[in-house]
């Protein structure tokens, strides 16, 4: 293949492609598995948050001791003293975290699926920017079902909708990375 070839430039452009399509199969089987256990994702992705924020509340305090400066100290340790004790909170009681966490994800995915549309637009000319499209909007209507939903069944709907980003996240970026670019000279 030359390097003029469309396929050649295209690699080049997005690299890593084998990577990507490897990523974006993680990420189909991930969501499979919590749309088929949306209780146990729940209770996963909740675990994972609790322990995520004992570790960053852990890592502040320590930099907080490495602070100079006895405001700095104060307002480092007190911040890692709230990430911990948010931590412990969450992880001690799963459920009540779940019901928090699924507010938060709310968020989260109706702000990612805004930022994909975005994105969509702007890589327009590309193949496949229909997928990032569509995995954007249904990002932002699971974003507000999400929050017309809660507090009600917070156990099984976060991971319900967390696998059903996963799998359709996986999907446009198998799709992104696999097929030829047909809109390159």
């Amino acid at each position: 293949m030359k390097a003029t070839d469309p396929e050649v430039r295209n690699r080049e452009r997005t690299g890593g492609s084998g990577t990507a399509i490897a990523i974006g199969i993680v990420m189909v089987i991930l969501g499979l598995i919590a749309i088929a256990r949306p209780l146990y994702a729940t209770i996963a992705s909740t675990l994972v948050f609790g322990w995520l924020f004992i570790f960053a509340g852990i890592a502040q305090i320590a930099h907080a001791v490495g602070s100079r400066g006895a405001g700095q100290f104060v307002w480092k340790l007190l911040l890692g003293v709230l990430y911990l004790g948010a931590g412990i909170v969450v992880i001690s009681n799963v459920f009540s975290g779940a019901i928090a966490l699924t507010l938060i994800l709310g968020i989260t995915i109706f702000a990612q699926g805004a930022l994909q549309v975005i994105l969509a637009f702007g890589i327009r000319p590309a193949r496949s920017w229909g997928w990032v499209l569509f995995s954007g909007i249904l990002g932002i209507i699971l974003g507000i079902l999400i929050w017309s939903e809660w507090p009600f069944n917070a156990a099984w709907l976060i991971g319900l909708w967390v696998g059903i980003s996963l799998l359709f996240n996986g999907i446009w970026m198998i799709t992104l990375h696999s097929l030829p670019d047909y809109s390159q000279p």
